[in-house]
This record gives structure tokens, sequence and C-alpha cells, in this order.
């Protein structure tokens, strides 16, 4: 590429960009994760270039310490190393430490960097055991110490190109992950998968597995393990098939994992540092750059990080939460019922989202603190006392109306209506009150819904109980003239008059000519035929129907569509004081305007504004094309308000 004109590095990375006469390109220099490691009494171990430098927790005494902020740490020289170092780990017991680098390995002691054992090595992997590590000479050759003496070497089947610690040997190959036993190098079980980093808890019954792409969580079931290498039976060529048992795939990359208990605790490449527990994802804090995890003090109930820059940050994560969904997750509630009261309040809605993701609904309803949480977990246990006790609490209409339907699904009829009455759903009312057959909850009802503009549930509840009157009056108070005619046309003839009349007052103000066009029956008894009869068929209504009749006697009831009212009221007599007049052959007619006609010479024989109106509105009628009716402002479903 010619000649090199300019080099630049990236503040905070290992890459360093070269530019050229033809062009430019990026490289990157060692490891982005710094060597730094720390054992459990929190000392602190780093390197500084070829310098070792550590640091201890405890020297902090009583100083605050706030979430994300850098720790104000004593920093000790410990000397210089032989090697650069790439690498710093620990063993188990924190005893040892052991640097890696230049493809070689030295062991010092944690204390006075005394130095124990050291060798050639691609890679070093401590074991469960604090006295037993592994490592990988080359692409094909693994080997195996135990207290610094060479224990064994083996040559995996497909070579190695890495190898982890833990509970089991992990070796990684272009075939996948085979995991073996520390002790006879047996191959307990072989994955195909390609890992990054693996961690074991400290029981070695979990597992997880993290790869370029997303992280699964295994449970190792050491017993079936220690049974078929007993009896030979479930061992295939990829080695024990029911060694371990899938518990979870989560879709994130791992940059650096440990756990506590059954608690995998991660910083992901979104920079967020997360447990993940019994399926459930938690997150801690939002990192603002990059961060290492370096352990978890269960006394201090505080996780520590570092970052390139070797600066230590700290964010809390009490032990008692962790310790408590590890005894859920074991399904140890003796245990986890000792540790609950050691969780503050603050904390027991966490637990308790835990609780409920886990399935244990009811003991999650009894350690939340949030209402709406307890509402909720009531609601879907069907716990109705506790429900409403929140519910009186809360005042929510929303609340209300969730607890009226629990109540209904549960019988509880009487809580469904004091329900609804809270929530204002008197649509959910008119419903419980048809269903239960409740003629005193509809007339109610009908008067509360009245006052309180619910025009639709009212007219429906008069109109259920047969108060025709009341329905009347309703659409006549609301403005509803038109309907309010067509009510009293089919259902109260006797009506009609007073509220056409009305009707035509209150479109005088907006169109004359369509007022003067409304005909009243009573003064235009030509127009509307059999009329008469009607007036007659709704006195014999009103006489027959004195009380309602309960939904018991419903089988024994004609349907209206079967029934011919007006042949029913033939000979009927209404009784005296009706609005209608007798004449001499007693039947009941109107008492109609008289129309008289007298035509005179050159002039219209239709003198009448009445008249007139009306046969503007036959012709009207007779030129009236449906197709240019325009329906765009019609709503059926429009609320009937004031």
């Amino acid at each position: 590429m010619e000649r090199v004109w300019c080099v630049a590095s990236l503040r905070g990375s290992n890459n360093v960009s070269l530019g050229y006469d033809e062009g430019s390109i990026i490289v990157k220099l060692g490891r982005e994760e710094p060597a730094m490691s720390m054992d459990a009494n929190g000392k602190i171990i780093w390197a500084k270039h070829s310098e070792i430098q550590q640091a201890n927790l405890k020297a902090m005494g009583d100083t605050e310490i706030k979430d994300g902020e850098r720790l104000p740490l004593a920093v000790k020289d410990m000397g210089s190393c032989e090697i650069y170092p790439q690498t710093i780990q620990h063993n188990p017991n924190g005893r040892f430490v052991v640097v890696c680098g230049d493809g070689e390995y030295i062991i010092y002691t944690a204390m006075a960097l005394r130095n124990k054992s050291f060798g050639s090595a691609q890679e070093f992997a401590w074991a469960h055991d604090s006295s037993e590590y592994a490592i990988r000479e080359s692409n094909s050759s693994v080997k195996i110490f135990k207290n610094f003496k060479e224990k064994k070497s083996f040559k995996p089947d497909f070579g190695a190109e890495g190898i982890y610690g833990g509970f089991l040997l992990g070796v990684r190959s272009v075939n996948g992950l085979a995991f073996y036993d520390w002790e006879n190098t047996e191959l307990i079980r072989r994955i195909e998968i390609q890992p990054k980093h693996i961690f074991w808890s400290d029981s070695g019954e979990l597992v997880c597995i993290a790869t370029e792409e997303s992280f699964f969580i295994l449970k190792y079931l050491s017993e079936k393990v220690a049974a078929a290498q007993e009896t030979h039976e479930g061992v295939t060529e990829d080695g024990i098939e029911d060694a371990f048992e899938v518990l979870g795939e989560i879709q994130e990359i791992v940059k650096t994992g440990l756990w506590v208990g059954d608690c995998f605790i991660y910083t992901s490449s979104v920079n967020r540092l997360n447990y993940y527990v019994g399926g459930e994802i938690v997150t801690i804090a939002h990192l603002d750059r990059t961060m290492y995890l370096l352990g978890y003090i269960p006394k201090d109930n505080r996780l520590y990080l570092g970052d390139k820059e070797l600066n230590i940050v700290s964010y809390s994560l009490l032990v008692s939460v962790l310790e408590y969904q590890t005894a859920v997750m074991r399904r140890d509630f003796s245990m986890a019922d000792k540790v609950l009261p050691t969780i503050p309040k603050e904390q027991r809605t966490r637990v308790a989202h835990f609780l409920e993701k886990q399935g244990f609904k009811q003991q999650a309803l009894a350690v939340s603190t949030d209402p709406e949480h307890r509402f909720e977990l009531a609601l879907q246990l069907g716990e109705l006392k506790i429900a409403y006790q929140l519910a009186v609490e809360a005042e929510s209409e929303q609340k209300w109306k969730q607890l009226a339907e629990l109540a209904i699904n549960k019988c509880q009829f009487g809580l469904a209506q004091e329900c609804l009455h809270h929530a204002q759903d008197y649509g959910g009312l008119l419903l419980l009150a048809t269903a239960s057959g409740n003629t005193s909850m509809v007339n109610k009802l009908a008067e509360g819904a009245e006052k309180d503009g619910k025009n639709n549930v009212a007219f429906m509840s008069y109109f259920l109980q047969g108060e025709l009157d009341s329905c009347l009056e309703l659409l006549i108070k609301t403005g509803r003239l038109p309907e309010a005619a067509f009510l009293a046309r089919t259902y109260l003839p006797s009506q009609v008059s007073r509220v056409v009349k009305l009707w035509r007052e209150n479109l005088c103000k907006v169109n004359q000519k369509a007022a003067e066009s409304l005909a009243d029956p009573t003064e235009y008894e030509n127009l509307f035929p059999g009329l008469k009869e009607a007036f007659v068929a709704e006195e014999y209504i009103k006489s027959t129907q004195t009380a309602l009749r309960p939904a018991s006697e419903y089988p024994l009831v004609t349907p209206n569509e079967e029934r011919s009212i007006l042949e029913e009221a033939k000979g009927f007599t209404p009784q005296k004081g009706a609005v209608y007049e007798e004449s001499e052959e007693e039947e009941l007619i109107p008492t109609p305007k008289p129309v008289t006609v007298t035509p005179v010479a050159g002039k219209d024989p239709i003198e009448t504004k009445e008249e007139k109106a009306l046969l503007e509105l036959d012709e009207d009628l007779d030129n009236l094309d449906l197709e240019d009716i325009d329906t765009t402002d019609i709503n059926l479903d429009e609320e009937i308000s004031d």
C-alpha cells in the first residue's frame, strides 16, 4: 500500500488506524479486556504494563459508596512480572494467581507475588478444585496438573482450539465443545456449539455457555452421569446423552459473567449490567462505558466492576434477594420463608414479580407491596375479598369493572351489583338486572341513569318495564322529537297530537316550510287510517297489562309477533274519563278539526296553508328518488343526549 502518512488511535479502545498512499487499514492491538482479577475477599490484582499492582476493598472502611462512581482505592505496587501480562486470574480459593502472556504462564502467590510454577502454554484454565489446573500446549495437546505437578496429558479427538475451566474441563474444537472429567479425562458430553465463554456456578449444577450471538443456561445432572458411568447405558460417541438439561436460551451477547447462587450476573454487549434467574432477566444498571465484572461481595451487598483504565466501580445488589430467588428456584420454600424477612420492603415487589413468573402467584400475592400488582394477582387467583379491599382503597372505576366481571364469573351477583354501581357501569347493571329478572333493580337503574344523563340505558330500562309514558317524556326532554312522534304513533296514539305540536314548534326554528308539512292526526284523520282502532287498542293494552309478569311466566306468554292487538281490542269499551269523545253510535273516535273546502272562481280550491303544504309534500314524495338521499350524517349508534 506504498508509503505511510499517518497513524491514529481511538481513545478507550485497542484500535489503531494507519493511512497509506493506496488506502487505510485498522488493526487491533492486544485484548480489549484488562488484565484484572478479584478474589472472594475483595483483593484486586491488575497489571499496568509489566507492573503488578494490588488494591484492597476492605481498606476503604466505612466510606460511603455510590452506584457507578469510581472507588477511591489505595494502590500498592507488588513488583514486575517476567512476562507481559495479557490475563490475570485468581484460583477459586484466592491463594494463587496466574499471569499469562507471550505463550507462557506464571503462577504466583496472591499475597506476596512469589513464583510457584511456570511453563509454556497457549491457554490456562483453573479447575473447580483450587489445586488443579489445565494448560493447552498446542492445538492437539492438553495437560492437567495437580498441586503443580503434571497429572495427565491427553489429545482430544478433534483437537483443541481453546480450553475452559470450571466443574468440568471444556475443550473447544472445530467440531464443537467437549466436556471432560478432570479426574480421568473421560468424555462427558460433546455439544455442537462454538463457545466464547463458559461460566460455572459454585455448586457445579448450572453452567452458562456464551456464544457470539446468545447464551445458554444448562443444568448439569451429575447423578445421571454417575449412573451412566457405572452402567454404561445412554453412552454414545458424543458422551452421555442425559448429562445436561437446557433451561433457557437468551438472545444477548455476554461480555463477562459470574454466578451468585442460581443467579447469573453478566455484562452485555450493549453495556447493560443484568442478572438472569429462572427465565427472567433483571437489569441492575445501564453502564456508560464498557465494564468488566470482577466479583460480588455478599457481605457488602455490592457488585464490583473495572474498566480498561483500571477504574473500579460498584453497584448495589442485595444478597437477600439473590438468596431468596435461588431458594425458590431450588423449590426450598422453607429457606425462602427464612430469607424473606431480611428483604427490604422496597424490593418485595421485584421479588413478587419473580415469583409470579415462576408460577407461584399465591406466594407473590403475599409478598408484593404494590397495590396494582396485588390487585392483578388477586383477580388471577379469584381472591374476591382481597381484590375488594384494594378496589375500595384505589377508588378506580377500572378496578371496580374488573372486580365486577370476576364476581359475575364467581356467581357473586350481590358483589357484582355493588361493583358496577361504584364503576357507574349502567350498561353492566342493565345486563345484570335483566339477566337476573330483578324488577326493582331495573326501576332504580332507570331513575339513576336518567339522573346521570345516561339516556340510552334509562330509555331501555323504562321500555323493558313497559313504562312507555316515561320513554316518551325522556325523548321529549332530550330533544328527540321525531323519535318521540314515531314512538307515540306506534305505542301511544293518544299522545301523537301533543308531540307533533312540539315537533312543529321546534322545526319552525329551522325550516318553516317543513314544519307546516307536518300533519296532526287529530286534524287530518283521513291521512291516518286505522287511528280510531289504535286509540282503542292503546286503552285496551293499558287495562289488560296492569302489572309486570315475572320471567318465569315467559313460556306462557304469547309472543307479540303472534298477536293481533287490533283484533283483540274489538268490542272493548274504555272506561269513562278517557281522552276520547263518544258519538251517538258509541264508537270511540277522535274529535277532528272540521275541514271545509269552498271553491272560488279564479282561485285554487285549496286555501289553507296546511293544505298547500300537504299537497307540496305529496308531490315531493312522488318525485323522491331514494338513491339521492344523503345518509352521511346519520349515526344509528348516536347517544341520546340533551
